[in-house]
Order: C-alpha cells, then structure tokens, then sequence
C-alpha cells in the first residue's frame, strides 16, 4: 500500500501526469469527499489530471489477486474505474471512507483501516473467486519470468489446459488476455532497459527484450506509451 500528495498547482491549471500500462489492479482512497475507486488493468496509456493537492492513500494488487478482494471478473474493469460502493456495497465504502478522512489519522493508521476491512473481504469471499488460483499463479510466474517472450500456446500445453480454457480464466482473474499480458511485461522490460541506456542500440534492445525486430518495439510502443521508443526516452 502506499500514499502520496498530488503536487500543488498553480490555480487554474491542470497537473497531469501519464501512467502507463503496469499489469496491476489498484484501489484509491482520495480526501475531499471524493468516493474511493478500483482501476482496472490498462491496455494502453492514460493522462490523468488534477487540478490541485490531492491526498490519496491506495493499495495496488498483484496480478491475478484482486478479483477475491473486489468480487468482479476483472475483465469488467480492464480500462475501466468504478466507483468502490458499486463493488463492496454503499455501506461498507462509506463506513471505510469517513473512518480515513473524517478524524485525523497518520498514514500507517490509514493503511491499517483498510489492511482490515480488505482481510475481512477476504475472508468471506466467494469460493469460487478463489477457485483457479493455482492455474492463474504458475501462468503469471511462467510469463513474468519470461520477461513476456513466452508463448501462449506452450504455456497452454504446458499447464496441462487449452489455449481458450487458459485465456478465459485469464480474463476473469486477471482482467486481460494472457497474449497481451505477456506484450506488457515486454514492453515494461523494454522501458527498464531503455531508461538504463545510456545510448541504446535500438535493434539491439528489441532483441534483447524479446521483439523480432526495431519496428515490432517501435509498435509496442505507440500502442503502450503513444509514442516512439526515442520520443518515450527523451521526456522520461
């Protein structure tokens, strides 16, 4: 879990900042009255804007862990933020919500308000949102050690399920296909090389982050970041 502050702006202009794809699940508990809210897997970049200070404190989930917490395919959220009481319910998301940010608390009292009521979640989720956790586990493994080269259909083959069982479980558990899971571990290997670069041979790193050639990693990119590997380098 973690917590932070929007920098202050000046009044009448917008702070905005690019988030990229990451492969992670996020909840976000916002002061000011704002409702908490779940964001989804990304498929491709967002710009998010704030128009001043913003006090947020939010726990990010693993791949393939937040469908027991928040009782939803994650496919339904894949680009997607829903308010949190559409998912837990008015009751629970208010008496959460005015427990942080209705009494003065320090940041490890806040996170330890919502390690609890995510525990209690936990604990009363449906079984079958638990079911499949071992199959969904050793794919994510197989797939993040891989840097994302690996292909989907020897990942079927060997987990012992069809390509089809594995990419509907992945969908529901996960919120994305396994093939695009995979392309967005690449990429983000891609852009940890990238900005370690300190003067990239450019077809040398699509190579070594598992892209058949510079213009697969160029594409990767547009698609993922919206802009060109050199572009992403130079404002990074």
């Amino acid at each position: 879990m973690w917590t932070a502050r929007v920098p202050a702006v000046a009044p009448g202009r917008a702070h905005t900042h690019r988030v990229l794809p990451d492969n992670c699940v996020d909840i976000l508990w916002q002061d000011g009255g704002r409702p908490a809210f779940a964001v989804g897997m990304m498929s491709s970049a967002i710009v998010v804007a704030s128009a001043g200070p913003v006090g947020t404190v939010a726990v990010r989930f693993k791949p393939g862990a937040a469908g027991a917490f928040l009782a939803t395919p994650l496919h339904a959220l894949t680009d997607q933020r829903a308010d949190i009481d559409l998912l837990w319910g008015r009751s629970d998301a208010d008496r959460l919500a005015d427990a942080l940010w209705t009494r003065e608390l320090d940041d490890r009292a806040r996170i330890a308000l919502i390690e609890t009521q995510l525990l209690r979640r936990l604990r009363h989720a449906d079984s079958a949102a638990c079911s499949g956790a071992a199959l969904i586990r050793r794919a994510l493994g197989a797939i993040d050690t891989s840097g994302g080269g690996l292909r989907i259909d020897e990942l079927a083959g060997e987990l012992g399920v069809s390509r089809q069982h594995l990419a509907a479980q992945f969908r529901a558990r996960v919120g994305l296909s396994p093939k695009l899971y995979a392309r967005i571990c690449r990429f983000r290997r891609a852009t940890a090389a990238l900005k370690a670069a300190a003067a990239p041979d450019w077809a040398r790193l699509a190579l070594d982050c598992g892209y058949f050639d510079q213009s697969h990693l160029i594409h990767d990119f547009q698609e993922f970041a919206g802009s060109a590997p050199e572009r992403f380098l130079s404002a990074a």
